[in-house]
């Protein structure tokens, strides 16, 4: 009788185990079906780098723990001329006027970005760096926030700022202080800060409870200010039609601050603005192909139709389908799925393309909306009816993948559009702080013209590297010119890199959990 090598002998439980292993494996690979067939990028090196960017940002007093080196303590005197502490918070971009409500969207991202994928940012290692983003805005805004009907909108002016190229810790430009109060309404500014506010409120609740209610103090006051007193931000605060102009108006973001409140307090009377205003206020009327700092309607028709997981909420059923119907407008947009002339257009690279000015804002917050609408017709077993047919939720989060990847190097210029992520990126971004030689290493003096004369014109790279900027990006046949003074592309937003905080944390996970199941199979 033969006896049998033990060494090549496999019995009929392996077989049955190998083929329940392949089996899995299988159904991963179709439950991750962006990691197949596509480039592998380090999505958890990006997210720690888009990260660092916020604290390049900084204006006021910065902490000990600061981690970008080539910055240093500026506008400590913000607010002085009004008698009002205005310390701290963020420089929008690559200049130094404090904007309140790009600044107060970005704070709203990076707490949404939390509170979808919280635990995927602490997988990570990075959910106290996204706490301390998040913070450092929300504590201007309580400063910002010096009374229940008064909330200052800005510091300093775009005109007298752009006329100077100097770093911020040589500012000196105007930083006189722009407010909104009773006479002068600004519901859009109120209620973004709000939302802001209430967002934050939640992802704060657990590991630091009082300053969460302090939150959420301010943002139930602001939205009931901005409610009462009703008015554009701009009319009132003249000096950002030309920077921050609200085209869409307040009544997306009075219903988004209702919604993010409801969220915060599960309190009705908040729902009840959302569903009994739904109409009259665009909610369920606007379909719209864009989401950002200004348009707020796609993210809050998303955040509606999420209600309609829970049985709570059957009663309103007829409603919140109706903002789910416009949710998937937008959806169906980027997916090229409605019919021809509502789509988002995209360039021969595969890239979402909204405008030509800062276009990279409209793509990482698309990704972002992408990515939390797969999560939820996965969880609710549910697919999408577009125009163009049923999608099931991996085509969505394939979707943000590839925006995501397009960013991260993979297009036709082969660049990181993630400044300081991968072997090519722009190194020359339109950013005052970035392109002078840091305060730290010269503490001489450089004043406003001089900035122009020594460090915008040059050729040379910037000195200093703003790690985690997503600048504007390229154009719409995918051409990308590195220039300082070409700020269409080269000018980074924190509003750009604020989406893609959830977003890479959540494609980290699921790199991670495919190359687990690989893994597993190898091992046997």
């Amino acid at each position: 009788m033969e006896i049998m090598n033990k060494k090549h002998f496999i019995s009929p439980k392996t077989t049955i185990i190998v083929q329940q292993l392949t089996l899995l494996l299988l159904l991963l690979l179709s439950f991750f079906p962006v990691f197949t067939q596509s480039q592998a990028f380090d999505y958890a090196e990006a997210l720690s780098k888009s990260l660092l960017y916020f604290e390049a940002q900084r204006s006021g007093r910065l902490p000990y723990s600061q981690r970008v080196p080539w910055r240093d303590h500026s506008g400590l005197t913000d607010g002085l001329e009004q008698g009002v502490d205005l310390v701290g918070g963020y420089y929008d971009a690559g200049d130094h006027v404090k904007f309140g409500l790009p600044m107060a969207f970005t704070v709203t991202m990076l707490s949404w970005g939390v509170i979808e994928y919280g635990d995927q940012i602490t997988r990570a290692g990075e959910f106290e760096h996204t706490l301390e983003a998040i913070k450092w805005g929300t504590d201007y805004f309580i400063k910002a926030h010096t009374s229940p009907n008064v909330l200052w909108a800005e510091v300093g002016d775009g005109d007298t700022d752009h006329y100077c190229w100097q770093r911020p810790e040589d500012m000196t430009t105007s930083r006189r202080a722009y407010k909104i109060d009773e006479s002068n309404p600004g519901s859009d500014l109120a209620g973004e800060t709000a939302a802001a506010m209430a967002a934050a409120s939640i992802v704060f609740r657990e590991t630091n409870p009082h300053y969460s209610h302090l939150l959420l103090h301010h943002a139930q006051q602001l939205f009931e200010f901005g409610d009462k007193y009703r008015g554009k931000y701009d009319k009132s605060v003249g000096v950002v039609k030309n920077y921050y102009a609200s085209v869409s108006g307040y009544m997306d973001e009075l219903l988004w601050a209702a919604l993010w409140l409801y969220k915060a307090t599960d309190t009705p009377k908040y729902l009840n603005y959302l569903i009994t205003k739904a109409h009259c206020f665009g909610g369920t009327g606007w379909a719209m192909t864009e989401f950002s700092w200004d348009v707020k309607y796609a993210g809050l028709q998303i955040m509606a139709a999420k209600l309609l997981m829970e049985v709570k909420h059957k009663e309103h059923k007829h409603t919140l389908d109706q903002y789910r119907s416009k949710a998937e407008h937008y959806i169906c947009s980027c997916l090229n799925k409605n019919n021809s002339t509502n789509n988002v257009e995209r360039t021969p690279g595969g890239m979402l393309f909204v405008r030509q000015w800062n276009n990279m804002q409209y793509v990482s917050s698309a990704s972002f909306l992408l990515t939390v609408y797969s999560d939820f017709l996965r969880s609710s077993k549910q697919k999408l009816s577009c125009h163009g047919g049923a999608v099931g939720p991996e085509e969505l989060l394939g979707l943000a993948k590839a925006q995501v990847d397009y960013i991260l190097g993979s297009n036709p210029m082969n660049m990181s559009y993630l400044v300081g992520y991968g072997s090519s990126y722009p190194t020359r971004v339109h950013h005052r702080g970035g392109s002078v030689i840091s305060y730290r290493e010269n503490k001489g003096f450089i004043g406003c013209t001089q900035g122009y004369d020594n460090w915008y014109n040059r050729d040379a790279p910037n000195p200093n590297v703003v790690v985690g900027a997503l600048v504007g990006g390229p154009d719409c046949q995918d051409n990308f010119s590195d220039e300082r003074g070409n700020f269409m592309q080269t000018e980074a937003c924190t509003y750009n890199t604020a989406p893609l905080v959830g977003v890479l944390a959540r494609l980290n996970q699921l790199y991670e959990q495919e190359n687990q199941s690989m893994h597993l199979i190898a091992s046997y």
